[in-house]
């Protein structure tokens, strides 16, 4: 990896400009050329460096849901049940872990209610039965990796890593989501690689470049955005392992250690 993909990666993985030409901007802070920096860009998605480039979004703060659910799938069958767990729209993630639970998968849905019907749907597809392990609060998930420097960017104490604003009342949510709502669909797979990707966003949507930028700008000021900018794939930068770890711990201490653990750095959720 050169130096101006190492710089890339680590400086933007947030804040990316709201501006006439960000990437401009971009080279400027990198003392490169724009077309450089569009390059780069490209080629660190072309080969899985980075795993997507533009918004964030906090599903929740739509009016969404997301949980964690496991099953317990026996060993013949676990490449026929990975397929058909995979083959919902609403599993973002699946992952076989060293546990009795040998398969879990992270489901987002539009709404809370569709939660439920997402679970039930699965375990009649797979035959088996689906654990449900809702959120109930989020201490830390800011997670920024440093290439080759084997840590996480952004951790210190837990005053720094506050929780998240509570999600919209329910009338301005649905007002934010359905006015805002064509240009969500159009960034979820990222932001055009053109010197002026919101100009290209705004032919898309039969609007102008500064509705676009006031949108998104709206919807990084409701939560709705975490942020806007590169996220990188942690393996092809150098971190060698990823695991995922679990406490029982009293109900009384839970909002304690979860500030406590959240603050620890190697922590990404």
């Amino acid at each position: 990896m050169n130096e101006l993909s190492r710089r890339l990666i680590d400086g933007w993985q947030g804040g990316f400009p709201l501006c006439e030409r960000p990437f401009a901007v971009v080279a400027e802070q990198l003392k490169a050329s724009e077309d450089a920096v569009l390059q780069t860009v490209r080629e660190l998605l072309a080969d899985g460096t980075l795993t997507r480039f533009g918004p964030l979004y906090q599903i929740e703060r739509l009016g969404g849901a997301f949980s964690l659910a496991a099953v317990q799938a026996p060993e013949a069958e676990f490449e026929r049940i990975a397929a058909i767990v995979n083959g919902f729209p609403e599993v973002a993630h699946n992952y076989r872990r060293n546990h009795a639970f040998n398969m879990w998968f992270v489901l987002a849905t539009e709404t809370p209610a569709g939660m439920n019907d997402t679970v039930e749907r699965i375990a009649a597809a797979t035959g088996l039965p689906v654990f449900n392990f809702p959120k109930e609060r989020e201490y830390f998930i800011e997670a920024r990796f440093s290439v080759g420097a084997g840590r996480i960017q952004g951790s210190g104490s837990p005053a720094q890593h506050p929780s998240p604003p509570a999600p919209l009342p329910q009338g301005e949510t649905g007002v934010v989501v359905q006015a805002l709502r064509p240009l969500i669909l159009a960034t979820q797979a990222g932001l055009p690689l053109t010197p002026q990707p919101y100009h290209a966003l705004a032919t898309q949507l039969g609007s102008d470049a500064e509705t676009v930028m006031a949108g998104l700008q709206a919807l990084l000021d409701a939560g709705a955005i975490r942020r806007i900018g590169v996220v990188p794939n942690h393996y092809r930068i150098g971190y060698a392992a990823n695991g995922m770890t679990v406490w029982d711990v009293a109900d009384a201490k839970v909002d304690e250690l979860g500030e406590r653990v959240g603050a620890l750095e190697f922590v990404t959720h």
